[in-house]
């Protein structure tokens, strides 16, 4: 077998198995209740809401939207506490001595970060489709294109994960750098709000990233056509959600690339004993 595909595929069956011993534990679990709970909660009190201009209530309208930004949240923030956290404590280190270690690594916490979207996904979805009238497709139709809209929404932004990981010099820098940019661009890309009320330079801006694309298929794929009303310049613009998040896979797997090598050529015991001693030094002040 070629060295770079069984490195990938111990990858996978590495990131599988941490999702596993992750189901087992009380505190993922309680987790996945709480996040999706928590996503119930906010359209069940906006429940009797109806989108103006059309019959569409409030759940109906925004479910497909949180999924976008819970998504991108999870592909974002999870890969970037991962790499950061297992170049300080030397995980990485030690990955990258073996044949393609590097490549089996990133494919790991890809997968883990992946398959841990699905509890949450479940309890939103099945949550909703009990809850809401009309706020889950029933259509096989709908979820042929609901499926391969994640899965593009998944790939453009699985990079940015990986990026922010890579270049932040310690892991409480996460937050800074990862968290809330994404919460930023869940504001401003319509996820919470609509975006037709913020000004027009915030528009062109939130247009320019990932979220609101996806926001955008997700909505396309889950509402009828009245929903239209509700987007921007009243269209729903297919073409250019998919060439956006494209463009996103493409230019940011290959940025994530370039900087994760560059991180991992400067990985050394003395890099990984300094990070340590830096990490130690912050708890005990």
């Amino acid at each position: 077998m070629d060295l770079r595909l069984h490195a990938v595929t111990i990858g996978m069956r590495r990131g599988w198995h941490e999702f596993v011993i992750g189901l087992r534990s009380s505190q993922d679990q309680t987790f996945y209740v709480f996040m999706g709970l928590g996503v119930l909660a906010l359209l069940w009190f906006n429940r009797d809401e109806v989108l103006e201009g059309t019959t569409l209530t409030v759940p109906q309208v925004v479910l497909p939207s949180l999924i976008a930004g819970v998504l991108m949240f999870s592909i974002v923030i999870g890969p970037a506490y991962a790499l950061a956290l297992e170049r300080e404590d030397g995980t990485l280190l030690r990955c990258r001595i073996a044949p393609y270690g590097l490549h089996g690594y990133l494919t790991g916490v890809a997968t883990l970060t992946v398959v841990s979207l699905v509890p949450l996904f479940v309890i939103m979805l099945g949550g909703s489709a009990i809850l809401f009238d009309g706020a889950v497709p029933t259509d096989p139709r709908r979820w042929a294109l609901i499926v391969p809209v994640l899965l593009l929404g998944i790939l453009a932004n699985l990079s940015l994960g990986f990026t922010i990981g890579s270049l932040v010099p310690r892991i409480q820098q996460v937050t800074t750098w990862g968290m809330l940019p994404v919460i930023g661009l869940a504001w401003i890309s319509g996820i919470f709000g609509e975006i037709e009320r913020l000004w027009g330079w915030v528009q062109v801006l939130a247009q320019a990233f990932p979220l609101y694309w996806l926001g955008h298929l997700m909505r396309y794929a889950f509402l009828p056509e009245a929903a239209v009303v509700g987007e921007l310049y009243g269209s729903w613009r297919i073409g250019w959600g998919i060439t956006v998040l494209v463009a996103w896979s493409v230019a940011g797997s290959a940025l994530a690339a370039l900087v994760v090598r560059r991180m991992a050529r400067r990985q050394s015991g003395a890099a990984v004993a300094e990070a340590r001693d830096q990490a130690a030094n912050m708890y005990v002040r």
